[in-house]
């Protein structure tokens, strides 16, 4: 068993935080990019709020898969391989993509970009936290986590002057840089410790033996407890975040409006995670993640009731704050409840599970749009999902601050 307390020599944590964040980078802006392209899609293909929903849903399938495969392949190939090859997949995917003119053919290619981007995620938490000193790894994990707003960020600026001025083609061509940086990090990342490649022949396990593993003795609560959680802090993102720019065009605002209000909200991301950050290692992982799962609840209902664009700005952007801040909290959570050897599988198959959240989530707005249901409505509905995950990990999870991951 290997000691993974401490940071590795061959690589510093700062630098791996950095090369992995940008990995985390790209694929925020990709799914940051698909709520705007969502938008410029529905006017130029004249698509419905069903159709909408299935391209958010079948990205969301795409992700369920992707972090089930290569969650488990981590586990066998190495962190660093399955790191590098989803991130291929999804920037190879999303440069297909700018030049099909089937809504068929788009949906294809959103599942395997879905692919790339949910075996990415879970991977890299996994990497980042064998990596880094007991001490401060609940923080180095958030701050992984924090490159995602960088992501969006980029996304809400380029949507905003790219999308409506040179379309939505642009836009998507825009992350293929991603496939370029992979190489960068083959590079860097070739001095990090992999501890599955510190796992004699003898003790490796068969991927059904792990998916078993993590279903048994003082597994099987901490398992619970992350799928529910997952589960309902990915059913509500994808069900509000994906449909944010939409809600804003459902208001009465034009897209170029929606757009400038929604950056405005995605800036709430930054400081978000690192108040997360922050407090993470002076209260814990469940105090962070009860408080901003809670937090993200009370300002989503009163988003989906702001009378006023002030409101509706300030709610939205506190929205970003919480919610966010709970998701860096939630993967630097998830690695902690298993030692090395079925981690990849167990955090890649509560992520997965989450997603099939993501699938109803995204589904459901569409769905509950058409048949007139008000936005106030909706976003109540993603309120009490936000409070049924803070009492999961209240009641069910057990603090792993300070503790040694193995």
């Amino acid at each position: 068993m290997i000691a993974e307390d401490k940071p590795v020599s061959q690589l510093s944590s700062r630098k791996l935080l950095t090369v992995a964040g940008f990995a985390w980078l790209f694929d925020a802006m990709d799914v940051g990019m698909l709520s705007f392209i969502l938008t410029a899609l529905q006017r130029e293909w004249h698509l419905s709020a069903v159709q909408l929903g299935w391209l958010g849903s079948i990205s969301a399938i795409g992700m369920a898969v992707g972090a089930t495969v290569f969650g488990a392949l981590a586990d066998k190939a190495g962190r660093r391989n399955i790191l590098l090859v989803t991130l291929l997949i999804f920037s190879i995917g999303n440069g297909i993509s700018a030049f099909v003119g089937s809504l068929t053919l788009f949906a294809v290619l959103r599942f395997f970009v879905g692919a790339g981007l949910g075996g990415e995620l879970p991977v890299a938490s996994a990497l980042v936290s064998e990596n880094v000193a007991v001490e401060k790894r609940g923080r180095y994990i958030v701050l992984l986590e924090s490159f995602w707003a960088g992501g969006w960020l980029i996304a809400s600026i380029l949507s905003y002057f790219v999308i409506p001025r040179y379309g939505w083609r642009v836009a998507l061509l825009g992350t293929m840089i991603t496939a370029v940086y992979g190489l960068l990090m083959r590079i860097h990342l070739r001095h990090a410790n992999d501890p599955v490649k510190s796992v004699t022949t003898d003790t490796k396990q068969t991927w059904w033996q792990k998916m078993a593993a993590i279903w048994t003795g003082q597994y099987t609560k901490r398992t619970f407890m992350l799928w529910l959680l997952w589960f309902m802090i990915v059913f509500s993102y994808y069900g509000i975040f994906l449909w944010l720019p939409s809600v804003m065009v459902v208001r009465g605002f034009d897209i170029v409006h929606s757009f400038g209000y929604v950056l405005i909200m995605t800036l709430a991301q930054l400081p978000g995670y690192f108040m997360a950050a922050w407090l993470i290692e002076k209260i814990g992982r469940k105090g962070v993640l009860v408080t901003f799962l809670i937090g993200t609840a009370i300002s989503a209902a009163l988003f989906g009731n702001a009378s006023s664009t002030a409101m509706l700005v300030f709610w939205g952007a506190l929205m970003s704050f919480f919610d966010l801040g709970a998701w860096g909290a939630t993967y630097a959570y998830s690695p902690e409840q298993y030692p090395s050897e079925i981690r990849g599988t167990g955090t890649g198959m509560a992520a997965a599970f989450g997603r099939i959240g993501g699938i109803v989530g995204s589904l459901l707005v569409g769905y509950l749009l058409t048949a007139k249901v008000s936005i106030t409505w909706i976003f109540i509905i993603f309120a009490a999902s936000l409070i049924v995950g803070a009492l999961a990990v209240l009641f069910l999870g057990e603090e792993t601050k300070g503790k040694t991951i193995d």
